[in-house]
């Protein structure tokens, strides 16, 4: 059951949590900013990270009934060995109270904040009698503003929310809204969102918002993880997914870490 229960919290989904503080540091490292709390950022990643496991479990489970008729999600932990909802509700519940209990007593108050909004929002996206997953507001509300809030958490760990320009959270707003299409194989959608960020990507470098570095280092990895998604629109679903899933949660992720502990102890220069 343990072992169940771990599995259903998606350790390598991680890599989402990865990349957005990647993206976030970056900022910090061209503008030379010394980053005088490292270890509070690697615990708020951790925390995050911890979060939003819990958070993939109570999916699993809110998810149990439509995943067992999708043949696609037959290797969904819940469903290849059964674990009463009591010990699913009570492993969450035990993740995300100690979640907050950390943040409190160890990191700022608006860190908190923010992992209140992630919470928030994953309930209203999964859980009855809301559960704005099963309607039209799905898209805006999941990945999309998932990852905006991924990244204004390690913003306000380095004391400025607004370290990352506005048009660059567009962009990872508009982006990840897009990745989500490609996954639910929505082409028409997908293919016009995609135009929509690459024009907002554009714009972001045009002004200055973004670098070609910042854009090989945290947004490439990730943009090339989402070709065989956008494929999958058109042949071999299946297949296009497994290597989505393989260039994305396991390669790309170990890039992002090596990257991230590099920024924090490697390129730490006070100003």
């Amino acid at each position: 059951m343990i072992k169940t229960l771990i599995k259903s919290t998606r350790i390598s989904w991680a890599a989402k949590n990865l990349n957005m503080y990647l993206l976030v540091l970056t900022y910090a490292y061209f503008a030379d900013i010394f980053i005088n709390n490292p270890f509070e950022i690697l615990e708020g990643l951790i925390l995050v990270s911890a979060l939003w496991g819990a958070l993939y479990s109570l999916n699993d489970l809110t998810d149990l009934e439509y995943d067992r008729k999708d043949k696609e999600k037959q290797k969904r932990p819940f469903i290849q060995e059964h674990v009463e909802k009591k010990w699913i509700i009570l492993f969450c519940t035990i993740i995300i109270s100690s979640v907050f209990v950390i943040a409190v007593t160890t990191l700022r108050f608006s860190f908190t904040i923010i992992l209140g909004l992630m919470l928030l929002n994953q309930l209203l996206y999964t859980v009855p009698p809301i559960r704005l997953k099963d309607t039209i507001f799905a898209p805006f509300s999941s990945t999309a503003t998932n990852s905006i809030l991924r990244m204004a958490s390690c913003a306000v760990l380095l004391g400025n929310i607004f370290i990352v320009p506005l048009s660059v959270y567009i962009f990872m707003y508009t982006a990840s809204m897009g990745t989500y299409i490609m996954y639910k194989s929505k082409q028409t959608a997908a293919s016009a969102l995609t135009l929509i960020s690459g024009v907002i990507l554009v714009y972001a470098f045009l002004v200055g918002d973004m670098n070609l570095i910042q854009f090989a280092v945290a947004v490439l990895p990730a943009f090339l993880a989402t070709i065989p998604l956008y494929l999958s629109l058109f042949t071999q679903k299946d297949k296009m997914f497994d290597i989505a899933d393989i260039l994305y949660h396991q390669i790309a992720m170990l890039f992002f870490l090596i990257s991230i502990i590099y920024i924090l102890f490697f390129h730490n220069i006070p100003l």
